[in-house]
């Protein structure tokens, strides 16, 4: 394998191409390189059942020897954008994480306050304790969220049974639809034992 990846090293620099090329061509690669060893498998991802990404206004990645330094700083930014969000996938898989994760979206999408994490804290930990792959086999609810039916959350993606961001945005959602606020569903959860 090591010797594999020399020969391809070995003739990527001897391909002749104009600088601007070569300098596209090396950050694709470095990137490439960059996700590849952020991740934690070697398909970057370790539940095979995710098989795509959505970027809105996303195009494909392609970099040719006439592209103009802006088209790859656009692809060089979408392609930074997907490591960041494989890496906030990643990180939501421990219950650390996805606490961390959560704490960063209700911030910058819902604005509440450290009183709201901790309402929405208790009522998750009682739910899955933060687990994603929490699956309750007598009702069918699934994820952190504890979704009943499941599948209500693929209005926020279909990766729902294994992408614990989802699961994540789809509970916040539902929260600030029916309760407004994560302490309202908690305070339904302690009078009813759901939410």
């Amino acid at each position: 394998m090591k010797r594999d990846i020399r020969e391809f090293f070995t003739a990527l620099s001897a391909l002749r191409i104009s600088r601007a090329g070569k300098v596209a061509l090396w950050a694709t690669v470095g990137s490439m390189l960059f996700i590849s060893t952020a991740q934690t498998t070697a398909y970057g991802l370790d539940f095979p059942m995710t098989t795509r990404l959505t970027l809105s206004d996303s195009k494909n990645l392609t970099v040719s020897k006439n592209s103009s330094p802006a088209s790859l700083s656009a692809s060089i930014s979408e392609m930074a954008l997907v490591a960041q969000i494989s890496a906030q996938v990643e990180l939501a898989r421990t219950e650390v994480g996805a606490k961390k994760v959560t704490k960063e979206i209700m911030g910058a999408e819902y604005a509440w306050d450290e009183e709201e994490y901790k309402c929405l804290n208790r009522l998750w930990t009682k739910e899955s304790h933060w687990n994603y792959k929490a699956h309750n086999s007598r009702s069918g609810a699934h994820g952190i969220p504890q979704a009943l039916p499941a599948i209500k959350m693929e209005v926020i993606s279909d990766d729902w049974r294994t992408n614990p961001v989802t699961q994540i945005r789809w509970g916040l959602r539902y929260i600030d639809i029916r309760y407004e606020t994560p302490c309202g569903a908690w305070a339904k959860f302690k009078r009813s034992r759901y939410y």
